[in-house]
């Protein structure tokens, strides 16, 4: 049954549709060995099968990769008589929900059981039950262009909403009325969001309405999914697109409420840069600086590095605008906020410590540091430096070409201060020039509290000073511990 909002869609030319068609089919043919191979056998047992989902959709974008969906009607237990002598590898961690996953060659796939789920009012989890057609199956999928399937192996195209058709024209609707689909599964409106930034869509007006009017639904959702489409968004091609929309619909006010706390209101008396636009900007240009694929790490960094300034902006008697220290605030909210989202302590620490050190470099200027100082900032930032370099260089959206030009000299001159540096003194691992054992044999004492002091100190000297002879260093330390009572 067609879906009721198709009246207005715009139709894309049939140009449109036989390219994407085409691509479908060189796409499908590449799977077609283990997909047929496993219909058969279903078919065999009694069972229907079909591919189904972002499978077909990716397919149709001609970006199939090998994680494949499939939907039956047989049931989980079925399912893994069937599929338990044919994979190498099957797992059933989803099998709750009706999914059964295994592995095959080099594919990974998921089978579901045909489905309907549903949220009531304060469920944290979906209550399945399972359905018995296909066309059941599909109307309760997230959006159009999900709920295509290809019954194999006969390679039938299902198509009862028009999803072929949203596809070409690059858009995102839902198979029923917005509203019923985001009160099954409220996390769709955060997948909403995901897909346009993922794809480069558009979201139908009637969709965003209904997310804007439904976002108070999200708080039933738990942290760990929600956490888990947020970074699929920031990983994703186009995160502005799909954080844009958050902050729009009122979803970010209960996912990131610091990101919509950036649009200071601005005044013709105290003007200063856009902190949310900045920001935006900043996660785009970090993007732009990525070497071996999408960094979580580097892009939360970027997203979170000014969102201490709302609390720290202060209107000084010149006019100017302040946000003194908001590098340390910044930092505590972003431990806070990724911490209630359920992110690792390992990922909390590492974006933190990002999002404090982010302006340590424009204390650099034009280049007046001291090798101390420049052995702190590598010391300090550990295995991040690589990550700090680039977030460091994406914060710059100035648009006066000629400050741009001075800050990334500027950098350039640290960074190669810094490859000077680690060439002569292995900053990377910088340590006091006497170990723990050393100490306590000069000072003829055993471990405690004074060996700890004894060893600052001594790393306290090394980074002032660099690297001592042993001679040199044994004298600092022992002309150290005269002083000491």
């Amino acid at each position: 049954m067609p879906n009721a909002n198709n009246d207005s869609h715009t139709t894309p030319s049939t140009n449109e549709l036989s390219h994407v068609q085409r691509r479908a089919v060189s796409e499908l043919l590449r799977v077609s060995p283990v997909a047929d191979d496993l219909a058969r056998r279903f078919k065999e047992a009694g069972f229907s099968l079909a591919l189904v989902g972002g499978s077909v959709r990716d397919a149709l974008l001609g970006r199939l990769g090998n994680d494949l969906d499939f939907t039956t009607d047989a049931r989980p237990e079925d399912v893994l008589k069937i599929v338990r002598p044919w994979a190498d590898a099957v797992w059933e961690v989803g099998i709750a929900f009706g999914t059964v996953g295994c592995r095959k060659s080099d594919f990974d796939i998921e089978v579901t059981t045909y489905r309907s789920e549903a949220y009531d009012r304060t469920s944290r989890k979906p209550e399945v039950s399972y359905g018995d057609s296909i066309e059941e199956d599909l109307v309760r999928r997230d959006f159009t262009v999900n709920a295509m399937a290809v019954a194999l192996p006969e390679k039938e195209f299902i198509d009862p909403h028009n999803g072929l058709e949203d596809l070409a024209a690059r858009i995102l609707r839902t198979p029923g009325t917005p509203e019923e689909s985001f009160s099954d599964d409220p996390l769709r409106m955060m997948r909403a969001a995901r897909f346009a930034a993922q794809l480069d869509f558009e979201v139908a007006p009637e969709v965003v309405e209904a997310m804007t009017e439904m976002s108070g639904r999200l708080e039933i959702v738990s942290a760990e999914r929600v956490r888990d489409e947020l970074n699929k968004l920031i990983l994703s091609d186009h995160p502005r697109k799909g954080l844009r929309l958050l902050v729009d619909t009122g979803l970010a006010a209960l996912v990131l409420p610091e990101l919509p706390a950036l649009r200071l209101e601005r005044d013709e008396h105290h003007r200063h840069k856009d902190v949310y636009e900045h920001t935006l900007t900043v996660l785009e240009q970090a993007v732009d600086l990525e070497e071996s694929g999408p960094d979580l790490v580097l892009r939360l960094a970027a997203l979170l590095h000014d969102i201490g300034k709302p609390k720290t902006r202060r209107f000084e008697k010149d006019g100017r605008v302040s946000f003194h220290h908001h590098e340390v605030v910044g930092a505590k909210m972003t431990k806070s906020r990724m911490t209630k989202l359920k992110y690792s302590n390992e990922l909390v620490k590492d974006v933190s410590k990002l999002v404090e050190l982010h302006l340590r470099f424009h204390g650099y200027g034009t280049g007046e540091w001291t090798d101390s100082a420049v052995r702190r900032y590598v010391r300090d930032a550990g295995p991040l430096l690589d990550r700090l370099h680039k977030l460091t260089r994406s914060d710059c959206t100035t648009r006066n070409k000629r400050k741009a030009s001075a800050l990334s000299r500027a950098y350039d001159g640290l960074e190669e201060r810094i490859a000077r540096l680690q060439e002569q003194e292995e900053l990377d691992s910088i340590r006091p020039d006497l170990d723990g054992n050393q100490i306590m044999g000069i000072l003829g004492v055993g471990p405690g509290p004074q060996i700890g002091k004894a060893y600052k100190h001594l790393l306290e000297l090394r980074l002032e000073n660099g690297p001592m002879e042993q001679e040199a260093a044994v004298a600092a330390l022992k002309e150290w511990w005269a002083t000491q009572s």
